[in-house]
């Protein structure tokens, strides 16, 4: 009596050696390619700007610490701003890093309602 022998499928095995190479191949090019360039003389000390003092843009909308707006060097009401840029095509909008992000959002609704087509809020980069 003879048995019949089944074959059984192998299994493949996935190209895990192949995926590890390329990633180590990938690796060290970015190693390489991170390194090539030139690095500035360690004698050279490079200008910082911490201690400069800036002016915002003359046509920019300041929000100040306490909510309060100002543009132009003249004071507005939340109410007055909205009338005096509806419909304008772009405003910047440079709040205090202590102002009330309510009346922030609350200023910003009103000017998208009112038909500001684009309002940009001007912030400071912080450091990497």
């Amino acid at each position: 009596m003879r048995r019949a022998l089944a074959l059984t499928p192998r299994n493949r095995a996935e190209p895990t050696i192949a995926l590890i190479n390329i990633v180590f191949l990938m690796l060290i090019f970015f190693l390489i390619a991170g390194s090539l360039a030139p690095r500035p003389d360690a004698d050279v000390a490079l200008v910082a700007l911490n201690e400069i003092t800036t002016e915002p843009p003359s046509d920019a909308l300041v929000m100040l610490a306490d909510g309060s707006l100002r543009h132009a060097g003249q004071m507005l009401t939340s109410e007055a701003a909205i009338a005096e840029f509806a419909g304008a095509a772009r405003v910047r909008l440079l709040p205090d890093r202590a102002a009330p992000a309510t009346d922030l959002v609350a200023l910003a609704q009103g000017l998208r309602a009112a038909g500001v087509a684009e309002l940009v809020i001007v912030t400071e980069r912080g450091l990497p």
